[in-house]
């Protein structure tokens, strides 16, 4: 079930368990996997992309492996908070996420996330093939985090 309102989101967690958070592109998959006590954001991985039923048996392996109880799935708004082609295809990837997986979905607004990302790469000396190789777990942690922060405002 995919939740626009990150309250509603709220209202069907578990009291614990972890949260993944999702930078989904063209090529690759983001992921950020939260504590139990869904304080902190840890980058995680990066999956290539291939066809979406290996996407989504690798995404959900890792969350069950990892306790994970909902998904938080960045939304790539445009700046003046349109949602554009991406934003289609991120709603669509969350649609089809929805069918082999009970893990609610919420989105969460992820304009300027990589920009973030490289500058706190870049701070942290990583070297360019570094940064390509970190940029989108980053980004889905930066994702994840604004969302833990929002969830623990709510409470």
């Amino acid at each position: 079930m995919t939740y626009d309102d990150i309250s509603d989101f709220a209202a069907v967690l578990p009291r614990s368990g972890a949260l993944a958070g999702l930078d989904f592109g063209e090529k690759t998959i983001g992921v950020a996997i939260s504590d139990l006590r869904r304080s902190v954001s840890t980058p995680t991985l990066t999956i290539k992309r291939r066809k979406f039923t290996q996407d989504a048996q690798s995404l959900l392996a890792l969350c069950n492996e990892r306790q994970v109880v909902g998904l938080v799935l960045g939304l790539p708004r445009n700046m003046d908070g349109s949602e554009g082609p991406r934003c289609q295809k991120t709603r669509a990837f969350a649609r089809n996420l929805a069918g082999p997986s009970d893990l609610p979905i919420t989105f969460w607004d992820e304009r300027l996330t990589t920009v973030a990302a490289e500058r706190a790469l870049l701070e942290a000396d990583a070297s360019r093939a570094r940064r390509a190789e970190l940029i989108d777990q980053v980004a889905a942690g930066l994702i994840l985090q604004g969302a833990l922060d929002r969830l623990g405002n709510l409470a």
